[in-house]
């Protein structure tokens, strides 16, 4: 059976980033995200999900990774939102990485930008990168960070929990296809 390691950024006491219009939190929308991203993928598809955090607590780096190592993860997918002038979405893995980290963000990127395009929204980035994370260039799995709207221009949006509802499961609808899953 998978094991799916989602990693809600930022909790506790670091909130992420905040919204100057709103008084949103990127700690709070990336847990909804996760937590619905997690409910959809357990109900649709035999897999295992864990959390690197299932509330609003602090969890270093360090130990979100050894989370994914002890529960011997298949695949860490870390959610976050962008300060300002994110509009769209970016998705990064490590520098080097296997060509199944790609096809790995491939699909995700593809069902998260149709549910941006659904919603009509004006997306300017639709970037494919890799970077010298840390959290990407010492996890030992295929492995996605996602950055995707702006906390500050994207408000409204992020207070709709349908909306959010819709992100949660197209991250798991890419994972399910990635896996080449069919929905139970």
């Amino acid at each position: 059976m998978y094991k799916i390691v989602l990693d809600p950024g930022h909790g506790g006491e670091d909130y992420g980033a905040t919204s100057i219009k709103s008084k949103l939190k990127e700690k709070d929308i990336t847990l909804k995200i996760a937590l619905y991203a997690m409910d959809f993928l357990r109900q649709q598809y035999a897999i295992r999900v864990r959390l690197t955090r299932e509330n609003d607590v602090t969890v270093k780096l360090k130990e979100r990774l050894k989370i994914a190592k002890r529960f011997k993860a298949n695949m860490f997918i870390s959610i976050h939102l962008n300060q300002s002038k994110g509009i769209g979405v970016e998705s990064f893995i490590g520098l080097e990485a296997p060509k199944i980290n790609q096809e790995l963000q491939q699909c995700l990127h593809n069902e998260i930008t149709k549910i941006l395009t659904r919603k009509q929204l004006n997306i300017v980035g639709r970037h494919l990168r890799e970077a010298n994370h840390e959290m990407l260039q010492k996890v030992f799995m295929p492995s996605v960070l996602f950055k995707h709207l702006c906390i500050n221009d994207d408000f409204k949006l992020l207070n709709d929990e349908r909306f959010l509802k819709e992100l949660g499961e197209a991250y798991a609808i890419g994972i399910g296809g990635f896996l080449d899953f069919e929905k139970m």
